[in-house]
């Protein structure tokens, strides 16, 4: 069985819908996360002392979900190699949701103390396990289902998540921040966006529970059992491309969270902002993130999506050294444009890795060493960054947080240029 063969099982429009639909429910559950912790879950969830040491303590707390994504990668990709990607994926949904909805209903550290970060660290270490195994089912999906010639622009859809994601989740804040006032906001309204994803939640899951498996997957089945245990086999006989997968990604990772998260504490509580008009300014910036996407897309089946992304490396480079100088000028349209230029960046960087990670390894462990390589990639490129960014900042000004980004874009391209892509994929 081919690829080319899928629409008898799964026409591609449900296929691509689900892959979208699935991340972008995923990406929505991470982001509101991010956005919360840039502006509110600071004094909420941590002790008054410095306005600057809680924001750093709720940045923080963003990191507990990237090292919680490899061991979610681990363990659904076990199962998503052994038994199949649709289950798979609809248990990583399920965790993810149930997550995010739970964090609707936390104490603050003013109800209940320590408790209260306590459970938030666990619900976000549930946020980033489900994850884990989000990103990786929904690529296979998409790739293994695509017609010869469109595995790249198959594979942008799960990528396309993101954007939806973040415009879901930030336009949310900025009506919710429209309609409320800063105080019922803090009390109560921003509980709402999490409570929210429980209607999303059910619609990823009426869309995936339709599906079929991949042919790539059956067709491995029929060759040979799976591994018994996929991740032994992938660090004996994949663990080059799993490094080079891994160092590839960091500077996606970095390049997004620099863009959403930290540039979104940095222009209100640094520069000044009101917050609405900040989070308007971000929602435009994304468009073109997702307009880089899918020209990303294209082009990589053009060419090759190593080519595209060792070009978005360069771009990344450039978006450095204009950092300290767009984003501390203190003009919000020169902020807006380089945020628009930073996140079309961003989309040469991420859209290819849908089908550029995957054709890194054989079907029998593709599910656990895409999501290994593209979640451990994220503890390192972006794990960290809005607190070093921040600590940066604060100590020496944006020219730090440029260079940063630099050194991000430098090791991926190094790694593109080591590492080659199968042939039999």
């Amino acid at each position: 069985m081919t690829a080319s063969a899928a629409p008898t099982a799964n026409s591609s429009r449900r296929v691509l819908l689900a892959s979208l639909v699935g991340t972008a429910v995923e990406f929505y559950d991470f982001y509101i996360y991010a956005t919360a912790a840039s502006l509110v879950f600071g004094p909420l969830f941590f002790p008054a002392s410095s306005a600057s040491a809680q924001q750093m303590a709720a940045f923080a707390t963003l990191a507990v979900a990237f090292f919680a994504r490899p061991v979610g990668a681990i363990a659904f990709g076990h199962f998503g190699d052994r038994i199949g990607r649709k289950s798979t994926l609809v248990a990583s949904l399920m965790l993810m949701g149930g997550s995010t909805l739970l964090i609707a209903f936390l104490p603050t550290y003013q109800m209940a103390g320590w408790l209260a970060p306590a459970l938030l660290c666990v619900l976000r270490f549930g946020q980033g396990f489900g994850l884990g195994g989000e990103w990786g089912g929904a690529a296979l999906l998409a790739v293994e289902n695509a017609p010869p010639g469109w595995r790249a622009r198959f594979g942008m859809f799960p990528q396309l998540g993101a954007p939806v994601g973040f415009i879901a989740a930030n336009g949310l804040f900025l009506i919710l921040g429209l309609l409320l006032s800063p105080e019922q906001f803090m009390a109560w309204g921003w509980r709402l966006p999490f409570l929210a994803s429980a209607i999303l939640v059910g619609l990823g899951l009426w869309v995936r529970l339709k599906l079929t498996e991949t042919p790539a997957f059956a067709a491995a089945l029929a060759h040979e059992p799976p591994p018994t245990v996929p991740f032994a086999e992938l660090l004996k006989l994949h663990w080059k491309q799993t490094l080079g997968g891994t160092f590839a990604v960091v500077c996606c990772f970095a390049l997004f969270y620099l863009t959403t998260a930290f540039a979104l504490s940095y222009g209100v509580q640094t520069l000044g902002y009101d917050r609405e008009l900040f989070l308007g300014v971000q929602l435009l910036a994304i468009l073109f993130m997702a307009g880089g996407i899918v020209a990303s897309g294209y082009w990589s089946d053009a060419a090759t999506p190593r080519r595209v992304l060792l070009a978005g490396c360069v771009m990344a480079v450039a978006v450095g050294a204009l950092l300290p100088v767009m984003m501390g000028g203190g003009s919000l349209a020169l902020i807006c444009a380089f945020l628009s230029l930073a996140l079309l960046a961003m989309g040469f960087v991420y859209g290819p890795l849908g089908s550029w990670l995957p054709e890194l390894f054989p079907a029998r462990v593709r599910y656990t060493g895409a999501s290994m390589a593209f979640n451990i990639g994220g503890v390192i490129g972006g794990g960290l960054t809005p607190v070093i960014a921040k600590a940066l900042a604060d100590e020496a000004g944006l020219v730090p947080v440029g260079i940063y980004l630099a050194v991000a874009a430098g090791i991926s391209f190094v790694a593109l240029v080591v590492l080659k892509t199968r042939t039999d994929a």
